[in-house]
């Protein structure tokens, strides 16, 4: 049984930093893709970074340059690393895996960490 779990979340004025965490279990898929999304308050789900299994990395728009995703070296950890913290990224923030490509259905899901970040 596949379980994603984050944590790292809290509240931090603009301009911090957070690392987030997700501790992977029962995820053994080769190739694979995983990723970190966020949803705000009545905004859609959106996709903020990814990495897939030969190491490359997408970090989207509005975070590139402040935001970086990595895994430790067993590949049983994903982490965000969030910089210079705006209002405007406050979310809850959900780890995802999928077999494959980073392009399709994401299967597997965590339950979130919140981030709120203060002006």
């Amino acid at each position: 049984q596949v379980q994603l779990v984050e944590s790292g979340g809290g509240s931090v004025q603009a301009g911090g930093s957070l690392r987030l965490s997700c501790a992977t279990s029962g995820f053994s898929y080769n190739p694979y893709c995983m990723g970190w999304f966020r949803q705000a308050p009545g905004k859609v789900r959106e996709v903020v970074a990814r990495v897939d299994s030969d190491g490359s990395t997408f970090i989207e728009e509005p975070v590139k340059g402040r935001f970086s995703i990595s895994q430790n070296n067993a590949k049983n950890t994903l982490y965000l690393q969030m910089n210079t913290l705006k209002p405007e990224d406050t979310a809850m923030y959900y780890c995802a895996a999928k077999r494959g490509s980073c392009v399709g259905t994401w299967t597997y899901w965590g339950q979130g960490t919140q981030v709120t970040v203060s002006s």
